[in-house]
């Protein structure tokens, strides 16, 4: 714990905003106010993360499906490494109104962008329309190729900066997906299912809490792995016992056939 603690405090976990933008229901999360910032209450941000680390590999223990969320400059890039890495999926552009509660359209513009991605260079095209398609397929990949291999909504969407991304928010309410948020002085823990009370401007902050939630992921998707493979091994088990089982009654059935004529010869 001491050891988490001291990183927490290198990375600026700890920081709040100014005191005059803070959110009163963050109240309880909050250490004191230092020079007009408020300073998060550190202790309760590793109960917290441990708490959802553990819920996490749960999780994804079962085959849950996993959607990070964050737009704002400091999460962008950190939010799709981490997410190609824990075979997860992502949107760090922009939240496209309607990703979710819309699922059936944004499903036919990641079919869309699958289809132009088989096309080489569009080499088969005129100039006039490889332009087209060229910019078609960017614009695509810029807002939705975090979720090229999503066949389904997510199971659980981990957001970071809740203020920019209210729409996520609503809309995961709406459907019932439930939320884990990083929480800073200026959110409301009342819109998060669950959440880490933490700095989500810093990019160490953000790097240090997402890292932790991915090796929970892929501790979860790699025991989920190794219960798929004991399926299939009780399965393949069944199959031939049912096999085996079959032939010696087949086998059996034969030779009845087979005395029963002789008897019948005789």
């Amino acid at each position: 714990m001491k050891q988490t603690l001291q990183k927490m405090i290198e990375a600026g976990v700890h920081f709040g905003h100014p005191k005059d933008q803070w959110n009163p229901k963050m109240l309880p999360y909050i250490y004191k106010e230092k020079n007009g910032i408020h300073i998060i209450d550190i202790v309760q941000t590793w109960f917290y993360l441990k708490k959802i680390s553990k819920f996490l590999e749960e999780a994804c223990s079962q085959g849950k499906q996993i959607l990070f969320v964050g737009t704002k400059k400091q999460a962008s890039k950190i939010i799709e490494s981490t997410a190609v890495d824990s075979n997860s999926f992502f949107v760090n552009e922009r939240w496209l109104g309607g990703l979710l509660t819309n699922w059936s359209t944004i499903q036919k513009s990641i079919l869309k962008l699958n289809s132009l991605e088989k096309y080489e260079n569009f080499q088969n095209f005129s100039k006039k329309e490889k332009v087209k398609l060229e910019k078609q397929k960017q614009r695509l990949e810029k807002y939705i190729g975090g979720l090229k291999t999503m066949k389904q909504l997510p199971d659980i969407v981990i957001i970071i900066g809740q203020q920019k991304e209210l729409n996520a928010v609503k809309e995961c309410q709406k459907l019932g997906i439930r939320t884990i948020t990083l929480l800073d002085t200026n959110c409301n823990p009342l819109l998060a299912d669950l959440f880490i009370p933490a700095n989500d401007d810093s990019i160490a902050s953000i790097k240090l809490i997402i890292t932790e939630l991915a090796k929970s992921i892929k501790n979860g998707y790699s025991i989920y792995q190794q219960k798929k493979q004991q399926l299939k091994k009780i399965k393949y088990g069944c199959i031939i016992k049912l096999k085996i089982l079959f032939n010696k009654n087949f086998l059996k059935t034969i030779f009845r056939r087979i005395s029963s004529q002789k008897y019948y010869k005789s």
